[in-house]
């Protein structure tokens, strides 16, 4: 074995009674003969960050977050792998500056996400929560003139904010509805929506055509709190949102009067400013908004294949190599790897 080390955050307080190699046994599937792990125990991120100082790398989900001061403590790590498509748990501006590579997990379960995404909002349009305590209270009839004011989903238009990976699969989904998408995400080429039949347009065109929004952006600096109450209240009041990309995407202190005042029709999130949430939080009372506990990805081929990438993408750059998936780009010029490329599953090295 190596004497590299990757350091995994810990998830939970109670760790499992199996041994490390077990526990991490999808991650060492692409670190085997490479690296060890090395788990740290730690709430606070000064603690993490002085117990993962001497790593070659670390592999993230959740937990404590890799910030400035974790980074600042890193003397060796050439790279943070994470587990996941979104890297806020991630300072990637400090990594940057350190000249550690941030890699993630961009294409793994873009599939599980946008179904959720189909599901929430067609519940939420279709007011599936209110009807089904209609039917379980004895209301049986109350249903039909609720739904009789909805219009069919059909020739609506829903909006996309952003034009990543889950938003174009859920885009071919909504278009099999007879749905017309539009989106806004100023880093994607007009032509690259049009090619699939997505009109791209601004963001306050987008806000005020949208019937349906799906939020599907990053969370940065740039994007927190994008849904604010300037946004809301240039959105139709039939209007309905759907988020399950991050919680912080959406000012909660401003969606919440729209709901309860109409201002918003109805909501289906599968994310909150804070997971787990108070359980005061209005959303989770609302009749008119439907809550998921942060699952729109979980499958049973999630946790071991988001796992297992994890694990290759930190084995590429112990090993020298560019990632796959290198979520600051800017920095590989700068560090001593090598760029390389697949062979086509068609092709050997010596045809």
């Amino acid at each position: 074995m190596s004497n590299r080390k990757i350091v995994a955050v810990q998830l939970s307080p109670q760790a499992s009674p199996r041994n490390t190699e077990d526990r991490w046994s999808y991650e060492m599937e692409g670190l085997r003969n490479i690296a060890d792990i090395l788990e740290i125990q730690a709430n606070t991120p000064a603690e993490f960050g002085a117990g993962a100082a001497d790593a070659d790398a670390i592999i993230t989900s959740w937990g404590v977050r890799i910030d400035r001061e974790v980074i600042s403590h890193l003397k060796h790590c050439a790279v943070i792998g994470v587990a996941s498509i979104g890297v806020d748990m991630v300072d990637v501006d400090a990594a940057t500056d350190a000249g550690i590579v941030v890699t993630n997990v961009p294409d793994v379960f873009i599939e599980e996400v946008a179904d959720h995404a189909m599901m929430l909002l067609l519940s939420a349009v279709r007011r599936v929560k209110m009807v089904n305590a209609m039917a379980a209270d004895g209301r049986w009839f109350e249903g039909r003139p609720l739904l009789s004011g909805v219009p069919r989903l059909m020739g609506r238009t829903l909006g996309l904010l952003a034009f990543g990976n889950v938003a174009r699969c859920t885009a071919r989904r909504a278009q099999a509805f007879g749905l017309h998408v539009i989106a806004h995400d100023p880093y994607v080429s007009e032509l690259t929506m049009s090619e699939m039949g997505v009109e791209p347009v601004g963001f306050q065109e987008l806000l005020e055509r949208s019937d349906y929004l799906s939020v599907h952006a990053p969370l940065n600096a740039e994007t927190r709190h994008i849904v604010n109450a300037e946004a809301l209240a240039r959105m139709r009041p039939t209007a309905v949102i759907v988020n399950t990309a991050r919680g912080g995407l959406i000012d909660e202190s401003a969606l919440i009067p729209a709901l309860q005042e109409g201002r918003i029709a109805a909501a289906g999130l599968d994310v909150l400013e804070k997971e787990a949430p108070d359980l005061d939080n209005p959303l989770l009372k609302m009749e008119n908004v439907i809550v998921t506990p942060h699952v729109a990805s979980a499958t049973t081929r999630m946790r071991p294949e988001t796992r297992r990438r994890a694990g290759r993408e930190v084995a590429l750059v112990l090993q020298g190599k560019w990632p796959r998936s290198c979520v600051n780009p800017t920095v590989l010029p700068r560090v001593p790897l090598q760029r390389w490329q697949p062979y086509p599953a068609n092709r050997g090295p010596n045809r």
